[in-house]
């Protein structure tokens, strides 16, 4: 039986292809899987090295993998040069530790140099891989440390895009009938990618193969999401719906005994919850010591890592670890004090499609309320932060792993009201043109973790950061006092910052003149206006873009000036309504006080590409009036 299925989405820009350093002239895939889910992987490419860039490109090609739980080898390497010729490589493999931060887990390199190249020669060779990417729990000489976690099922996420052109690309992959592989493609552009279904070949095998031509890299534009969210790419998986992903998840731990609690970890847990005045109050205290007291650094554990989270006694002797790890620790915990907890898989980044493929880098924590309710909780990314879930993870795919399975979910959009900046000042100007004052940084959520990020150097370098802060916008300030929160008791209150200042010759005063720019207008604290950094030249988007967070910004002054004066003139800013982005802003006169008021509002963190335009002026209009001045006339 043969089927041929034409896959279109939408077009996207591509770069000219003379500006590319090497060309792939085919990149072929055949993957035959076996029943117990370990796969062999062929990859044949040819690559022309199209200028020296391109020749230093393909210098040494290299193939990363995890010893632990892959083999792979290098089958042949041919020279194809331009002048006609070509040359079989003796094949001298070098297999080296892998460059590594942060997570030290043994990742390999294995590699094979080439030596000279001219533009013009290629490089044609096959490499042979099997196994997985992350290890589980697996020992012995045999094949069976290769086989995936999940046992049985097979899955691959294929990029159907590239950073250089290629000519054609093909993936095949065998499988067994009765493993009813499900597949989808995703945003495959205007060119058609044919599918070629075929159970002829083989008895009870099916064999799948996809096929692309005229792959060219597209041209990102900027803050735009992952490749893997805008580009070509294939799912495909063997497990039948994400509740059967579930319950292998939790199985795997639950077998493994991630989550039971050592008497060190239940007299810490009861230790911990002695001021807990109820259940909200008890999973705060346990994840943000989860979150400050075990340190985000992976070493490697042997066999085991990947989807096995490390039990209680090693997480909370070494104090150390990577997401999964500082899951584990906060789940083991909260069981301790009573809660029903599981581990919970994301993907940090990219967006999680309906195929039940591995589409995940994260491990997070699920605690379930007395009111049957979930509520997701991630120890790695709130040190220091006030939020129990990072909002900079809304709209973000997560699986719980539940005894009785769980389909896939998304979190939602954080309010911008939970990660407000309030800048609040009262200032007057004397008739020299003087401006005196104070003002205040007030925030919370994410924009309370930008404008504490001050503090997160040495003590004695508080007063200097805090000083440039305001020296940023008016360089020749004299700073009176400063006076803020206790940066370290982070979950008390929003952090709070009380500038006393003066300005000298801030404002241009001349007769019945005065000119000036409210210093709250001005972008205090733009650490926490992550939205400034967009270019909004762009008068359009193609491309759907990420910022950090939803957020709010408010900003008011009351300006005490050295007169009446009677006309005000002030920078003309149009509003902006609409619930993805907006802004306001107003003057105006009360007697002789000036009078002024910002509200700029960012409604989510993901945006698609007919949000740009009200982004986009909001974002100017912000801009325009902190460079814009106020002129009063007697």
């Amino acid at each position: 039986m043969k089927r041929i299925i034409p896959f279109l989405a939408l077009a996207a820009l591509s770069l000219p292809l003379a500006a590319q350093p090497r060309t792939v002239l085919y990149d072929s895939t055949s993957v035959v899987m076996e029943e117990s889910g370990l796969s062999h992987v062929v990859n044949h490419q040819r690559i022309r090295a199209n200028d020296y860039a391109g020749c230093r490109d393909l210098a040494t090609l290299k193939i990363d993998y995890d010893p632990l739980s892959a083999y792979v080898e290098f089958r042949n390497v041919t020279i194809h040069y331009a002048n006609g010729t070509k040359k079989a490589l003796d094949l001298n493999v070098y297999d080296y530790v892998a460059p590594a931060r942060l997570i030290y887990w043994g990742a390999s390199q294995k590699m094979v140099e080439i030596g000279h190249l001219d533009p013009g020669d290629e490089v044609e060779y096959t490499t042979y891989r099997k196994g997985f990417t992350y290890a589980l729990l697996a020992d012995g000489e045999d094949d069976s440390k290769y086989i995936p976690p999940m046992r049985g099922h097979f899955y691959d996420i294929v990029p159907f895009w590239s950073s250089v052109p290629v000519e054609r690309k093909v993936y095949q992959v065998s499988v067994l009938t009765a493993k009813n592989l499900r597949f989808q493609l995703y945003n495959c552009g205007d060119s058609v990618c044919s599918v070629r279904i075929d159970s002829s070949i083989v008895a009870d095998r099916t064999v799948y193969t996809f096929t692309k031509e005229g792959i060219t890299p597209l041209k990102r534009e900027p803050r735009a999401l992952a490749n893997n969210d805008i580009q070509c790419k294939l799912l495909l998986s063997t497990s039948p719906n994400w509740e059967a992903k579930s319950m292998w998840f939790y199985g795997v731990n639950e077998d493994y005994g991630s989550f039971l609690p050592t008497p060190e970890v239940k007299a810490k847990v009861n230790e911990l919850l002695r001021p807990a005045k109820n259940e909200q109050d008890s999973i705060a205290i346990l994840t943000h010591w989860v979150a400050d007291n075990i340190r985000y650094a992976g070493i490697s554990m042997g066999p085991g890592e990947g989807y096995t989270l490390h039990n209680a006694q090693m997480n909370y002797t070494d104090r150390c670890g990577v997401c999964k790890d500082k899951a584990g620790m906060l789940i083991t915990m909260l069981r301790a004090a009573g809660f029903e907890a599981y581990a919970a898989m994301t993907m940090a980044g990219e967006r999680i499609d309906r195929i039940p493929a591995d589409q995940f880098n994260h491990s997070v924590c699920a605690v379930k309320h007395r009111d049957g309710r979930f509520e997701m909780l991630d120890p790695t990314w709130v040190p220091n932060l006030r939020e129990l879930w990072s909002s900079a993870e809304q709209q973000q795919g997560y699986l719980i792993g539940l005894p009785q399975g769980a389909d896939l979910m998304y979190t939602p959009v954080s309010e911008p009201e939970n990660h407000y900046l309030r800048i609040s000042g009262t200032s007057a100007i004397a008739a020299d043109g003087t401006l005196t004052g104070n003002i205040t940084v007030t925030a919370e959520g994410q924009s309370d973790k930008a404008v504490r990020g001050v503090f997160s150097c040495r003590t004695a370098e508080w007063r200097r950061n805090l000083e440039i802060e305001l020296l940023k916008i008016a360089p020749n300030a004299q700073i009176t006092s400063i006076n803020y929160t206790n940066p370290d008791q982070y979950l008390d209150a929003p952090v709070s910052i009380t500038y006393t200042y003066s300005i000298p010759h801030y404002a241009i005063v001349d007769g019945n003149t005065l000119v000036f720019t409210p210093l709250s207008a001005r972008n205090l604290f733009s650490r926490a206006m992550g939205h400034l950094s967009f270019d909004v030249t762009p008068e359009y988007r193609t491309q759907p873009f990420a910022d950090a967070c939803s957020r709010l910004l408010e900003i008011s002054e009351t300006i005490t000036l050295p007169a009446e004066y009677k006309q005000l003139h002030f920078p003309f800013v149009g509003g902006v309504a609409d619930p993805a982005a907006s802004f306001g802003c107003q003057y105006w006169m009360e007697g002789n006080k000036l009078i002024f008021a910002e509200s700029t509002l960012f409604g989510k963190r993901i945006y698609e590409p007919y949000d740009w335009h009200c982004f986009r002026q909001t974002v100017a209009s912000q801009k325009l009036l902190a460079n814009t001045p106020v002129i009063l006339t007697k």
